[in-house]
């Protein structure tokens, strides 16, 4: 694996341990301000909310100013607002201060995959994003108990630590990894223009990914991580670890799958490494939803972990084919876009649902909707089984 890789890694490690630090205090900082529940909650939408707004003017930018410069002011500006955010004297400035995070984290988001994408070989460019979702998953483990041991000193200070460890994946990036090429020759020798969204479109394979992002946030990222600490705790009336044993599961069996997912689906080929997590993670999301037993409860969500983590290599490493070493910000962006939908839509139709037909029928429909998403690959079927076509040549 290149250096640029584990260079890539690091700064993402960085950036995951602070987030996981801050994320938690969020929600309880903004009830300090006297605020409602539904406005503390209203964070998390901004955030998501202006992320998608620009995501696809971010990855303009990104084609025309390229990664890395992208990548390092999008870190900037989420460390900036994070600092202001902790020294926030209103609800109103820290709404406004998440929104401006929100446009940072997609810019510098879209950056890092798209330099994964670059500069993974084409036969490695499974594990790469492995080692990357790797990165962040343990960061988001262990940032929420540095957190708590943190908490003595009060609510702002996470926030000044995320700002640190951001500027520290700046610096990471400033200083060991060199400006990428911009635009490899095509096969004239004359530099291909960056792909548009039109033409990514018209492969089967990016359709697909495009629908298994839209799923796998919609259940494994949104509906997952919101409902079953109300559905177990709340609904089922569990004791409080519970909730905190599920989740945990969930990210084990999520790590565990990460370790071979890469490897495999740069191996096998995207399309039979991907389905199979489509269909365990929905199946076990179905099943956890008709379950009264706290013990079955978590080692379901252990199951529903593995499935989710055999998703998120193949699908990256499947843009990465489609763009086939041309440079494509807004194809990069659209695929992250598709997923901030899902993990937006995913929880409110999921709690609505949860209100008026139960907490059983909301896991029922997310998990068929992971299930669904295997039809959108069978007219990829033919071009999806191995990623990398030049191996075919």
């Amino acid at each position: 694996m290149p250096r640029e890789i584990w260079v890539l890694v690091a700064a993402a490690l960085a950036v995951a341990l602070g987030y996981g630090i801050v994320a938690p205090i969020i929600p309880q900082f903004a009830r300090s301000f006297d605020v409602s529940i539904t406005a503390a909650s209203a964070l998390t939408s901004v955030f998501a909310g202006t992320r998608l707004l620009f995501a696809t003017p971010g990855g303009k930018l990104i084609d025309t100013f390229g990664e890395r410069k992208m990548y390092m002011t999008g870190l900037l500006i989420v460390a900036v607002s994070s600092a202001a955010s902790g020294f926030a004297q209103s609800y109103v400035q820290l709404l406004v201060l998440r929104g401006l995070g929100g446009i940072g984290s997609i810019v510098f988001s879209v950056s890092a995959m798209s330099l994964i994408i670059k500069l993974s070989p084409p036969d490695h460019r499974g594990r790469a994003s492995s080692l990357y979702g790797s990165a962040f998953l343990l960061g988001n483990i262990l940032g929420p108990s540095l957190g708590s041991l943190l908490a003595v000193w009060g609510m702002r200070l996470p926030f000044f630590i995320y700002a640190g460890t951001l500027f520290i994946a700046f610096l990471v990036i400033l200083i060991a990894l060199p400006e990428p090429e911009r635009e490899l020759p095509g096969k004239d020798g004359v530099a291909e223009a960056p792909m548009t969204v039109g033409e990514a479109i018209t492969s089967p394979t990016y359709r697909a990914v495009l629908v298994t992002g839209f799923a796998h946030a919609w259940t494994n990222m949104g509906v997952r991580l919101t409902m079953i600490p109300l559905a177990v705790g709340v609904a089922a009336g569990y004791d409080d670890w519970v909730s905190g044993a599920a989740l945990t599961a969930g990210a084990i069996g999520t790590a565990i799958s990460l370790l071979v997912a890469g490897s495999w689906s740069d191996q096998y080929g995207r399309m039979k490494i991907i389905v199979p997590g489509l269909f365990a993670s929905g199946l076990m999301t179905i099943v956890f939803g008709n379950l009264d037993n706290p013990y079955l409860l978590v080692g379901v969500c252990l199951l529903t972990g593995l499935g989710a983590g055999l998703i998120q290599p193949g699908q990256q490493g499947a843009v990465a084919d489609v763009l086939d070493g041309r440079a494509g910000g807004k194809v990069v962006s659209t695929f992250q876009m598709a997923g901030d939908v899902g993990q937006i839509v995913g929880p409110l139709l999921a709690g609505l649902l949860a209100d008026h037909l139960g907490y059983s029928a909301a896991f029922t429909i997310s998990g068929i909707i992971l299930i669904a998403a295997i039809l959108a690959w069978l007219p990829a079927r033919g071009d999806a089984y191995r990623g990398y076509r030049a191996s075919e040549q």
